[in-house]
């Protein structure tokens, strides 16, 4: 079966791309891209028949009456995102609940990295998700309008910047605080800082409390192709988990280290004493937690009206071999 397939590029996605791990029964086409550029070119035009996706928009798109797309539950990204919220030094913020009635930089707004940020400050540090002002543009570079379509519930208030970058509004403080996927280009340097000093004591503090490792992606199929092929979710299933063990058994080659990292085997088995051998779980039952909780971050920012349960991010051809895992 020939499929195109879109893919971000890490260590995770490269051995399928370069044949190491095979799809059985399939014949792939593999594109790796950045990742918000797979997303707006998937989400604005649909050109690959298995792409990875983000988890709040894929939650959206169950409200479709067509129901686009099928997940598998295997999860190319993860991402602890208290390290990714950013304060400009003239806010005098210090504390999350600083930022009530603050106003908030956001490139993308139903990005899982806002979605699981909105809900762990509000339930873990006292921000009521809806106090603040959104300021909706471009990260790096000034920009016009929405680069795939957005959905903004009500309840929250919002502004649209399109004369400067978010980046550079917090730089200059015009913004007290940019929540974002990735850094802003104008941290580290004057006026900017990290919310969070001690970014790992906070996120494994939240991960002892939660035992929660956060979700920023899945892998989803088109529901005709799945239909057409109902072997094939477990096929991509059984594929993306060896392609993750292949990453990982990377590390400990030592010949030619796989990172730029000198102590990069120290730091696999250091994270694995913290989290868990299992920290980073393909399959539902491993992920009913943070998936419920992911569901749970959706419907109150309004996002999603629909009370999922987990197993129905993935109910579809092939579903009883993937969601038995």
């Amino acid at each position: 079966m020939k499929l195109a397939i879109g893919l971000s590029d890490t260590a995770r996605t490269r051995p399928l791309a370069t044949g190491q791990v095979t799809i059985e029964g399939v014949e792939p086409k593999i594109t790796l891209m950045g990742v918000q550029a797979l997303f707006n070119l998937q989400l604005a035009q649909h050109p690959f028949d298995v792409c990875e996706f983000p988890l709040a928009t894929y939650l959206r798109t169950l409200e479709d009456p067509a129901r686009p797309y099928l997940a598998i539950p295997v999860f190319p990204s993860r991402h602890f995102r208290l390290s990714c919220v950013f304060v400009s030094e003239k806010s005098g913020v210090t504390r999350p609940a600083d930022l009530a009635g603050r106003r908030i930089g956001i490139s993308v707004f139903d990005m899982a990295a806002a979605v699981w940020l909105r809900g762990i400050l509000q339930d873990h540090y006292g921000l009521d998700r809806f106090s603040p002002t959104y300021v909706i543009g471009g990260m790096e570079e000034p920009r016009s309008g929405d680069e795939h379509p957005q959905y903004y519930p009500p309840g929250f208030t919002l502004e649209h910047r399109t004369d400067a970058s978010l980046a550079q509004l917090l730089a200059d403080g015009e913004i007290d605080a940019l929540v974002t996927a990735r850094a802003p280009a104008t941290w580290p340097g004057p006026g900017v800082r990290r919310l969070f000093e001690d970014v790992r004591a906070a996120e494994l503090a939240y991960y002892r409390t939660t035992g929660i490792f956060p979700a920023m992606h899945v892998l989803a199929v088109k529901r005709p192709v799945a239909a057409a092929a109902p072997w094939l979710p477990g096929a991509l299933f059984r594929a993306f988990t060896a392609a993750h063990a292949a990453a990982r058994a990377a590390l400990f080659d030592s010949a030619a280290l796989d990172t730029v990292l000198p102590w990069q085997l120290e730091e696999l088995l250091e994270t694995e004493a913290l989290l868990g051998a299992d920290y980073w779980s393909s399959g539902l039952a491993a992920n009913t937690r943070m998936l419920a909780q992911a569901i749970e971050y959706c419907l109150a920012d309004g996002l999603i009206t629909t009370s999922f349960t987990p197993a129905d991010l993935f109910t579809g051809p092939g579903d009883t071999e993937i969601l038995a895992t």
